[in-house]
């Protein structure tokens, strides 16, 4: 692959012909998504959507973690912008009519989690795991969390990942569907990014009204469901969120993932 484009150096971008891998890169904070983050990653996603020599993109995380979730320390300061504030139905990236596949190479919790359920499938390094720690922590999912998890694992499991806060590892994931197939660590990408151009060789129109038309299908039962949980953060964050024990709580939530899944 070469290395096309670095944005901020938060969001790093290699191309492997019409494939091209978006790779999350805060490494020392487990990629957790801080304002540079959260404003790079669509800008990117957006420029490569409208490249026509881009047939599939691949998003992952940079060793040792997918994505954290929300920065809670810039959180804390008063940074709100992932809270879901407006009230309106909204996702972490403007709709896409290029297909992207999650590499999830680490852990995804929380928002982290809610980016690879907003891909349009799922591919698992062994060290993978997801969490939704949303009510753990004292925020609520603002980018589809609600409607996409019972959408992958049905509302049953999904309700009591979001209640208990408890880590779901590889195996476990792909049982109940959340991920496509689990690889060995060192050939995800190989493996993600083989998908990508078994994509890229059908016919691109088709593809794309292939993934407009899951889109729709999908809208028509759960587009009131978007905007009920994007009244619901927005209701949540209106009431203020306290700083005190944010960085306790974060790190809290590590240590119980190292306990459930290891790391």
């Amino acid at each position: 692959m070469s290395d096309d484009t670095t944005t901020d150096e938060v969001v790093l971008v290699e191309r492997d012909g019409a494939v091209a891998v978006v790779t999350m890169h805060r490494p020392a904070a487990r990629n957790a998504l801080n304002g540079a983050l959260r404003t790079a990653l669509p800008e990117v996603l957006a420029s490569l959507d409208a490249d026509p020599g881009v047939a599939a993109i691949v998003l992952t995380g940079s060793d040792p973690a997918f994505c954290a979730g929300l920065d809670l320390k810039e959180l804390g300061r008063g940074d709100h912008r992932i809270s879901g504030g407006t009230g309106v139905a909204r996702r972490p990236w403007p709709d896409l009519a290029t297909p992207m596949i999650g590499a999830v190479n680490g852990p995804a919790i929380t928002g982290g989690f809610e980016l690879a359920l907003n891909c349009d499938f799922l591919i698992a390094s062994e060290r993978a795991s997801f969490a939704d720690t949303h009510a753990r922590v004292g925020v609520m999912p603002g980018w589809g969390l609600t409607v996409l998890l019972p959408q992958a694992i049905g509302v049953r499991r999904a309700r009591e990942m979001s209640l208990t806060g408890n880590f779901m590892g590889a195996e476990e994931a792909l049982r109940f569907g959340l991920v496509n197939r689990v690889v060995a660590h060192d050939e995800l990408l190989d493996v993600t990014v083989g998908l990508g151009h078994d994509i890229a060789g059908n016919d691109a129109r088709g593809v794309a009204q292939m993934l407009a038309t899951y889109a729709e299908t999908s809208a028509t039962t759960v587009a009131d469901a978007w905007t009920v949980e994007a009244r619901n953060a927005a209701a949540w964050a209106a009431g203020g969120i306290d700083p005190d024990g944010i960085e306790a709580r974060r790190l809290a939530i590590r240590d119980r993932g190292r306990s459930q899944i290891g790391d």
